[in-house]
């Protein structure tokens, strides 16, 4: 049997992976503009402001990858959040934006566990 002609069965998509995914591609938007804003007010210098982002945002496209493959790759979700909330340091209001997010990918993890576990219920 030739393994280029076998049909592979298309693996099941994980819905807490699929919801994560979803929540730091939003995510990834925010962070670019906040690195751009903490740039923009002066509050750190432009090397860590837009090079702190930019590390940022490479670790979020990193996860976004391996949350399909690698159960691990949720524990770097939850520190990328935790990143987030701490650059209120920087920017007050990035608190609260860490505060929301963080609350939203909390909420991704919870649901999609549920939903992934009714599914191999049934």
């Amino acid at each position: 049997m030739d393994i280029v002609s076998t049909p592979q069965t298309p693996r099941q998509r994980s819905a807490q992976a699929s919801l994560g995914q979803v929540v730091l591609g939003f995510e990834l938007i925010v962070v670019g503009l906040a690195a751009l804003t903490i740039f923009g007010l002066g509050a750190l210098p432009p090397v860590v402001a837009l090079g702190g982002g930019a590390a940022v945002c490479l670790l979020m496209l990193a996860t976004i990858g391996l949350m399909m493959k690698y159960k691990w790759a949720f524990i770097l979700g939850w520190a990328v959040q935790a990143i987030i909330v701490l650059s209120g340091f920087a920017v007050t209001m990035l608190f609260l934006i860490g505060a929301v997010f963080a609350g939203i990918w909390t909420f991704a993890m919870t649901t999609g566990a549920k939903l992934d576990s009714q599914k191999k219920e049934n």
